[in-house]
């Protein structure tokens, strides 16, 4: 008889801005919108009051102040959201000793077993939440569910402040009349590929043949279709048990060419870097991910000797990955990855890394204190020769 599983997935509220606002009892009640400053800067999260007109992450700061002109506008404070999601993850493990934090704000938790402690493991669901805005003051919204993309579907769907419970009996029936777009990792022209063809549900998904939708989704045909049927069988990995550590984009418009790849490339190998030595980590292994805007996956790697967590000595091996591939058709996914990790940094003693290093360091300590998209270095485009170059072999 297969065990019962009991997966809960919990997501801070609108996290950055809900800090400021517990912090500024004035900002309450009011749009408040987080993120860099600077005519470059971007949302890094903005209040449920601003996204009624229409601000959302990752929205150029520009743009937002277009929509909402009369939001407080609030220089990300990246210290003070580590802190209290320090205390929310002391409260996870309170709950399970299984967790899989995600991010800054959001994690999965494995409930199972927990039935012997708890007698109804459902009941944990309002506990958590109650108990979150009793140490800290913020809300979350919490799914529970026999899986992990149950669970985390289940806590976007009331946001904010919701639970959604989804029992493994109804899970079919609760997520059939759902649009497609709520299975993550479709993306918009998949979507809309799909609805093209009459396949507007998640439902109607479950019941398509997994020949029909190759051609349409590739090799992830048969993967996606086990969401829409509510079957996913990946486990809670604690975060000490981490393999590997990596960012990858899917991008609204494809990228076409080598230079707006590797410009693409250079900010996800700076994200990575930034997220292995908080983690105090470095790998041996990078990984370079490729999804054309035809479906086909490609992924390239090297093992180096010396560990990397420097965003120079990653995007180094990139560049040389990216040398393997053609770059003939437009790019609609790219992803960064490091592997066989290790804890500490790299021990180099180049003196262009040492510079390298220090430099780093430097804006670690500006993103520890103002957020991560604070500041970004740019991409010289004359580095595309490595492309190039073998592109005339």
């Amino acid at each position: 008889m297969v065990r019962q599983r009991y997966i809960m997935h919990v997501d801070m509220d609108a996290f950055f801005a809900s800090v400021e606002q517990l912090d500024h009892p004035e900002y309450r009640g009011k749009p408040v919108i987080v993120g860099g400053l600077s005519g470059r800067g971007v949302v890094s999260t903005c209040s449920y009051e601003a996204r009624k007109f229409g601000v959302h992450s990752a929205m150029p700061m520009t743009t937002a102040r277009r929509l909402c002109p009369q939001a407080i506008y609030v220089q990300g404070r990246y210290d003070r959201y580590t802190e209290i999601s320090r205390e929310i993850r002391g409260i996870f493990r309170e709950f399970s000793p299984v967790v899989e934090p995600l991010s800054i704000d959001e994690a999965f938790l494995d409930l199972t077993g927990m039935e012997a402690l708890a007698g109804d493991v459902y009941a944990l669901g309002p506990r958590i939440k109650q108990v979150i805005r009793e140490k800290t003051g913020l809300t979350a919204s919490v799914g529970l569910a026999p899986n992990k993309f149950l669970a985390k579907l289940a806590s976007d769907l009331r946001k904010p402040d919701g639970l959604v419970i989804i029992r493994p009996e109804e899970a079919a029936a609760f997520i059939g009349p759902l649009p497609v777009g709520r299975i993550f990792g479709l993306g918009q022209k998949s979507v809309g590929a799909l609805k093209k063809m009459g396949i507007r549900t998640i439902g109607q998904l479950a019941g398509c043949d997994p020949r029909i939708l190759r051609p349409l989704l590739g090799k992830n045909a048969e993967e996606i279709r086990d969401r829409a049927r509510g079957l996913d069988s990946r486990p809670v990995v604690p975060d000490e048990q981490r393999k590997s550590l990596g960012k990858e984009n899917t991008f609204l418009v494809d990228l076409v060419g080598p230079e707006t790849c590797l410009g693409a490339l250079w900010d996800l190998c700076q994200q990575v870097g930034w997220r292995l030595r908080c983690a105090g980590l470095s790998g041996c292994t990078v990984t370079l991910k490729v999804k054309t805007a035809g479906f086909q996956l490609l992924t390239r790697s090297r093992t180096v000797e010396e560990p990397v967590c420097q965003d120079e000595a990653l995007m180094e091996q990139i560049r040389l990955l990216a040398r393997q591939l053609p770059w003939t058709q437009p790019v609609r996914l790219l992803g960064v990855s490091v592997s066989h990790l290790v804890l500490g940094g790299s021990q180099s003693l180049a003196v262009e890394d040492a510079r390298q290093e220090k430099r780093n360091r430097a804006l670690d300590a500006l993103k520890q204190r103002f957020g991560e998209d604070i500041i970004r270095k740019g991409w010289n485009q004359g580095e595309t020769r490595l492309v190039r170059e073998r592109e005339k072999r």
